[in-house]
């Protein structure tokens, strides 16, 4: 028997009259709704020219598209239509070439160009579930419940350049019933009714009676998409309020309270029209009085007096149960079935049982895998499920997160109804208009897959550096925030998806990620030169490019993951296996700083995701945006809510909340080494999480007299003034043999004059403001101690008379080890160069060692034994010979003694997020 998904969820048919007038129609849209919509226009004798749909998920087309494949219809699968704010082209001319007559939109997701929406002779028609102009934007049908609407409808309308606002061409309306829910609305009167009306629109527009009636704004009202954090039902008010708030939010997001300090969702509410079966009270947070646990569920009170009852419950961890199991073991809870539901069931319970032939009966307890089920078997579910219902999206993951047949039938049915369709992404950008282009930034916490304000609703200025302006109003996280973030990083990583991915599924999703920053690149080059003040072209090459390799490198490494078998003695006369196992370590915290803020959040992540982990990352307080953005392109490269999760804010408050959190397994840092020293101790004395620190440095660059000259210039003022020496691995200390100095600094100084100060968006500049006034000032200081300190200052030193933070290249002569200069980091464009004697290798060696740090170090000689032995005795984790600055992707990155341990990049990296677990067996 075959089944489809119309025919299983509602039946209904429209008239057989064929119509004179036909039109050429282009399809806009997706969903069951968008396929049912498209066949019924096809049988009226309507040509369909061009089906405009959504690409496949997971290699699974959107029932629309199956639809239109089958008949032979043009469909174009665009992933968007426009690109940073503008209509793409190619798309564009794509869609003009099915030569449209009329635009029809059943359901549509995606953001439709203007050139677009106006193009077709008769323009473009909606379909929106309200009775506009009420209830304009998403989730309408949930707001006609919040709001104890008596009416619900739909509205076909005229696409115009506003939301929701066009002309109406026809509405239909329907009485909402006492316990009415999302569900019973759409599937009684606004799916059927609305398949009907956008068949009927179009032939009155095809015959010329079409109306445009104006829509008022008297009345008007737009509401967003609800989000968790603000679904919290107010139990002090009336009950057929609490009522509708709890059914406007059922199933998604789920109305919830606070029940013996947990947070618990509820759904499937109705009015109770008498009085209350006996049962038990249970206080509840906010409540005019104690709820009852009830045989029937559990019975809430309004301020009135009446009653509503609520029939299930969901807890933190996820787990749902009847309402009147909550005082006993609870068991799962179901969605009822309809008739047709059931006779679906009966069958897939066949073809489980044809699957599992071994068990004697399926139950509902029947796991599929425990019953023998392989990953042959799952192909073959799936496939056979589809078969006989088709247009539903189903894949083979589904099989492992819903392991017993009630759960998969649950999962199936919940599928059918499209009742798990994922939440459209809601971001209140700030935009501007900068670099040729409007970059759109997000600027509230992401947590759980969602923006949202921090919890106390804070905010902080983030600063342009380039000219002291404010860019924009970002959230401060609290210490609340951190803690909800790392519950949602928890779940993922315990319940969700992620967790049980395969591998190279895994390394797909960081790819498609890496693929969209690279689609992104100029807008994050853009918004980190704002934020940070980096040169454009470097920001572009390096801040952002080698972002772009880190995740490409990891996602490669996500599927060659491997332990190791080793022989160990036999337990004679038995015989043993020892291997190894690589596994992940659970919720990571990162905390990152302000230099490279894109580049830092990708060294540290990419490795994190790779290895299977969540996290939970801090960037810098004054560059959070290209962080925040990264969290946009993650929802649409994907990634699963909760994987990731960005709050900007303080150090103090959010670092070391995420530094004393019980759950979080491991802590990366880059930083100073006193706030690493810090967060070492706060990470022992919590849980003894696992740590690795990227710190301070005062790199050592020794310059011989036989080096190439022109070389060690060039690269030598690369090793101080690269990103505006804002640089971790920064050379803090330059060795000139004194034979070359003289000479070396003339050079340096006659570079530095050459170089441009100014704008970082002009592709001219080469040395563009320091990250914040507050660094500036204390770059201004560190150049007045040198001179107080005897240090000759043959360059710079003092701030660019200009507007922003800019400060001069700097150059120090006759540096004394003892000086602070030689032994403190400046992090700055500061060049600190000391003589050594002609030929004293040793003594230049012990010179350059004698420091706290050990991040990076650099010799020039054209003496390949001398490059040798110099760079064998140098103590920092990474030595340059004749280079500088060239890191890699694949080549392991961090420092020795108080510059910190552990490794970003390369395979040693990987390790740092990973635990190794030994099995034994004996056989």
């Amino acid at each position: 028997m075959l089944w489809t998904a119309s025919q299983v969820l509602r039946k209904f048919s429209t008239s057989s009259h064929y119509y004179q007038n036909k039109l050429k129609l282009a399809i806009i849209g997706q969903s069951l709704f968008g396929q049912e919509v498209y066949s019924n226009l096809r049988k009226q004798g309507h040509k369909v020219v061009g089906v405009f749909t959504v690409p496949d998920k997971d290699g699974k087309a959107d029932p629309l598209a199956v639809a239109a494949e089958k008949d032979g219809t043009p469909v174009f699968k665009f992933p968007r239509w426009r690109v940073k704010g503008k209509p793409i082209p190619e798309v564009v001319d794509a869609y003009k070439s099915v030569g449209a007559e009329l635009n029809v939109m059943p359901f549509c997701s995606q953001f439709i160009p203007m050139n677009v929406i106006d193009n077709p002779k008769h323009g473009s028609i909606i379909y929106h579930p309200s009775i506009l102009p009420l209830h304009r934007g998403a989730s309408a049908i949930n707001w006609t419940l919040i709001q104890g609407d008596k009416k619900a409808g739909f509205s076909v309308f005229w696409a115009d350049d506003g939301l929701d606002t066009g002309p109406i061409l026809l509405q239909r309306e329907c009485a909402v019933e006492p316990n009415d829910t999302v569900d019973t609305l759409y599937n009684r009167f606004l799916f059927p009714e609305g398949i009907k009306a956008m068949v009927e629109s179009v032939q009155l527009i095809a015959d010329g009676k079409a109306p445009r009636i104006p829509q008022t704004e008297e009345g008007a009202s737009y509401e967003g998409i609800q989000k968790k954090s603000n679904a919290k039902v107010n139990l002090a008010q009336p009950a057929e309020a609490i009522h509708n708030w709890i059914r406007g939010h059922d199933k998604v997001p789920g109305a919830w309270t606070v029940i013996n300090g947990q947070s618990v969702t509820l759904y499937g509410s109705s009015m109770l029209g008498g009085s209350a079966a006996a049962g038990q009270p249970l206080e509840i947070e906010g409540a005019s009085q104690p709820g009852i646990v009830t045989r029937n569920g559990l019975v809430l009170y309004g301020t009135d007096g009446k009653a509503l009852v609520v029939k299930n419950l969901q807890f933190e961890d996820g787990k749902m149960i009847p309402a009147s199991k909550y005082f006993s073991s609870g068991q799962s809870s179901s969605v009822e079935l309809t008739d047709d539901e059931k006779k679906m069931a009966e069958e897939i319970r066949n073809t489980w049982k044809g699957i599992l032939s071994n068990v004697s009966a399926i139950e509902n307890t029947t796991d599929f895998f425990k019953s023998g089920a392989a990953s042959m078997d799952v192909v073959r579910l799936v496939e056979e499920v589809k078969q006989k219902c088709a247009g539903v999206q189903l894949q083979n993951e589904d099989v492992y997160m819903a392991t017993t047949f009630h759960d998969f039938i649950q999962m199936f049915v919940r599928r059918l109804r499209g009742e798990d369709q994922e939440e459209e992404l809601v971001i209140d950008y700030a935009t501007k208009d900068v670099n040729n282009m409007t970059v759109k930034m997000p600027s509230q916490c992401f947590i759980n897959g969602g923006f949202e304000d921090a919890e106390n609703s804070k905010t902080y200025d983030t600063i342009n550096p380039t000219d002291g302006s404010v860019i924009c109003k970002v959230s401060y996280a609290s210490v609340g925030d951190v803690d909800r973030a790392v519950a949602a990083a928890k779940e993922a990583y315990e319940n969700g998806p992620w967790g049980r991915m395969n591998p190279r599924d895994r390394g797909s999703l960081l790819y498609k990620l890496a693929d969209l920053m690279e689609e992104h690149q100029e807008e994050l080059a853009t918004i980190e030169s704002i934020d940070s003040g980096a040169v454009y072209t470097l920001a572009l090459k390096t801040h952002v490019g080698m972002s772009i390799q880190t995740f490409r490198y990891f996602a490669g490494w996500c599927d060659k993951i491997q332990g190791k078998t080793i022989p160990i003695n036999q337990a004679r006369p038995n015989r043993n296996l020892t291997f190894t196992k690589k596994e992940p370590l659970g919720v990571c915290a990162i905390v990152i700083p302000w230099n490279y803020p894109l580049m830092m959040l990708a060294w540290k992540s990419a490795a994190c995701l790779a290895a299977g982990n969540t996290l939970v990352l801090k960037p810098a307080q004054v560059t959070p945006l290209t962080a925040l953005k990264f969290a946009e392109l993650s929802v649409k490269a994907g990634i699963p809510k909760g994987v990731i999760n960005i709050l900007p804010g303080s150090g103090g408050m959010v670092g070391q909340r995420l530094s004393d959190h019980p759950d979080i397994r491991k802590l990366g840092f880059t930083g100073s080494t006193p706030i690493g020293k810090q967060i070492m101790k706060s990470c022992a004395v919590s849980n003894l999480k696992k740590v690795s620190l990227e710190l301070g440095g005062k790199s050592p660059l020794i310059i011989f007299s036989d080096c190439d000259m022109d070389k060690a210039v060039r690269m030598g003022m690369s090793s101080v003034y690269f990103n505006k020496g804002e640089n971790c691995i920064a050379a803090g200390r330059l060795f000139v043999e004194e034979s070359i100095h003289d000479e070396y600094i003339s050079r340096v100084v006659e570079e530095i004059k050459k170089m441009k100060i100014g704008d970082p968006l002009d592709r001219s500049t080469d040395h563009g403001p320091q990250n914040h006034k507050a660094h500036l000032d204390k770059l201004l200081e560190y150049c007045e101690i040198g001179l107080k300190e005897g240090a000759t200052l043959v360059y710079g030193g003092k701030q660019v008379d200009r507007p922003g933070f800019f400060m001069e290249p700097t150059v120090f002569t006759d540096v004394e080890d003892h000086m602070f200069i030689a032994k403190e980091e400046s992090f700055g464009p500061v060049m600190v160069v000391s003589k050594f004697k002609n030929g004293d290798v040793d003594g230049v060696l012990q010179r350059a060692n004698d420091t706290e740090y050990g991040l990076a170090s650099g010799v020039f000689t054209r003496d390949i034994n001398k490059a040798m032995y110099v760079s064998e005795r140098l103590e920092a984790g990474t030595v340059f010979v004749n280079t500088y600055n060239k890191t890699d992707v694949a080549s392991p990155f961090g420092g020795f003694k108080q510059s910190g341990f552990g490794k970003d990049l390369g395979e040693d990296a990987l390790m740092e997020y990973l635990k190794t677990k030994a099995v034994t067996v004996e056989y």
